[in-house]
């Protein structure tokens, strides 16, 4: 059954708080006139987890991003795609490792990171949100020098694992203006040019705060999305955007 994940997750939560949203299975017509009324606001959405690996669920997230073009919300996507870089460092017999949920990174595994997030993924989410009669267009942090980041540091060595530093919100802020929604792969660019792998998550939040976006929606289904308490945001609630 068709769900509108995305806009009925923004209809569920107030406007002035940031949302985590797993899942939702409100009506979108209850949806529309709540998030009408946030016309020319700005939302950030980080995409992953189940709705992105099923069909049905991809397709009716695309529908929701091009909705709200349609009524005058700017959204950013910032997208996900872990299991599928896994899938294809399997595949290419190249040994993955996590540590504190972050994949050690080493120069071979961005490359495949950079290749499955930027060439397949991101461009496959862009071209959906078109085909559903959106605009859209799909980037990563590389491009432009969007997402600039710097190598993660503690007690691990985690390889070519990024921090992000600073967000070109002007480059994001034009392609919206134009009506076209940003796709962006979680690629940052180090000093030197340098492919940083971020966590989509972390990327998200970075570029809602530069853009100093309404909402951001974590739209995920793996448990463990965590406010500064410590807490886990297993459904759709929001909380304040000082507690992240």
């Amino acid at each position: 059954m068709r769900t509108a994940l995305l806009l009925a997750a923004w209809a569920a939560v107030s406007v002035s708080a940031l949302a985590v949203t797993t899942t939702s299975s409100l009506p979108l017509v209850k949806s529309l006139s709540r998030v009408a009324s946030n016309a020319g606001q700005i939302v950030v959405v980080k995409y992953g987890g189940h709705a992105m690996a099923n069909a049905e669920l991809a397709e009716s997230f695309a529908a929701d991003i091009a909705i709200l073009q349609s009524v005058g919300v700017k959204a950013v996507v910032v997208h996900g795609g872990g299991p599928q870089i896994g899938a294809m460092l399997e595949k290419l017999s190249i040994p993955s490792t996590f540590v504190g949920g972050l994949r050690v990174t080493d120069q071979a595994t961005m490359e495949v990171a950079e290749m499955v997030l930027a060439g397949s993924i991101n461009k496959k989410i862009a071209s959906s949100i078109s085909k559903a009669g959106g605009r859209a267009l799909g980037l990563t942090g590389r491009d432009d020098m969007i997402v600039r980041a710097v190598k993660r540091q503690g007690d691990v060595d985690l390889g070519l694992v990024g921090e992000p530093t600073t967000v070109r919100a002007d480059v994001l802020l034009s392609l919206m203006n134009q009506g076209i929604t940003p796709v962006l792969a979680p690629i940052a660019a180090g000093d030197s040019g340098e492919a940083y792998n971020v966590n989509a998550d972390t990327m998200a939040g970075a570029v809602a705060a530069a853009l100093g976006a309404k909402q951001l929606l974590l739209l995920t289904d793996v448990a463990g999305v965590l406010d500064s308490d410590v807490r886990d945001h297993h459904t759709t609630r929001p909380f304040s955007t000082a507690r992240l």
